[in-house]
């Protein structure tokens, strides 16, 4: 979840978000690496009183700096697409959601609920105002409703659009999808532990793009039943 202050990435809370701090720790040291490497060379080049008038054949030279480039991105290949091809994988969810993105702002839609009885909820998801903001609470990010789900458990969520793109992007789970008109996109995710979260539309996508927040709640199995039943209590 984001804190006040906060500098880095927010802290993993899905499989997904793991790897990809993983792959974003490997990629750093690897990029250091290769600044202090260049670095070194050129100051040894630029303070260095020695000088060739003309540079020798060196085939240990020649191998090594093209041996190294291929190990760099060999380093780096394999786990992006590792991770590529893991949040592409076909899982069964345990549950689904329909996300859908409209100008501006977001639409629920809960098709089948496993386990229940319920079925067909769907609500609408607004900015809360700047002048209603409570203390606390985090400016341009509230929404009067928020997206309740249990957690770990596999989750389907199908984004799609009615008017213009749009993005459904949570940081701390891992989840970025474009939602298109007329196309449905899925990704599948399992929330790790509870809180809230936070995200907006990664996709200009008007005027009010700014002013589409993004608020996903997960709670215990027991929470998420009582908060069915009184959403359907309420209708």
């Amino acid at each position: 979840m984001a804190r006040w202050g906060q500098i880095g990435m927010e802290d993993a809370s899905s499989p997904y978000m793991l790897d990809l701090l993983d792959f974003h720790d490997l990629a750093m040291c690897v990029l250091v690496m290769i600044m202090l490497m260049v670095c070194f060379f050129m100051m040894s080049g630029v303070l260095s009183p020695f000088y060739y008038r003309t540079y020798p054949e060196s085939q240990t030279l020649e191998a090594a700096w093209s041996i190294f480039p291929i190990v760099c991105l060999v380093l780096l290949g394999w786990p992006s697409v590792y991770n590529l091809y893991k949040m592409d994988q076909f899982m069964t969810g345990e549950y689904l959601i329909k996300v859908i993105g409209r100008q501006w702002l977001w639409v629920y839609e809960y098709p089948i609920i496993k386990d229940s009885e319920v079925s067909n909820i769907s609500f609408e998801s607004y900015m809360v105002p700047t002048e209603y903001i409570s203390m606390g609470e985090y400016r341009l990010l509230e929404a009067d409703k928020r997206l309740v789900l249990p957690v770990n458990q596999i989750w389907r969520v199908l984004v799609t659009s009615d008017d213009v793109l749009h993005c459904w992007t949570v940081l701390g789970l891992g989840l970025k999808v474009d939602g298109a008109p007329g196309r449905l996109n899925q990704i599948l995710f399992n929330a790790l532990r509870c809180g809230v979260y936070y995200g907006q539309c990664s996709e200009i996508c008007g005027a009010n793009h700014s002013f589409m927040p993004i608020n996903v709640e997960i709670v215990p199995i027991s929470f998420f039943d009582m908060w069915i039943k009184s959403i359907v209590n309420s209708e």
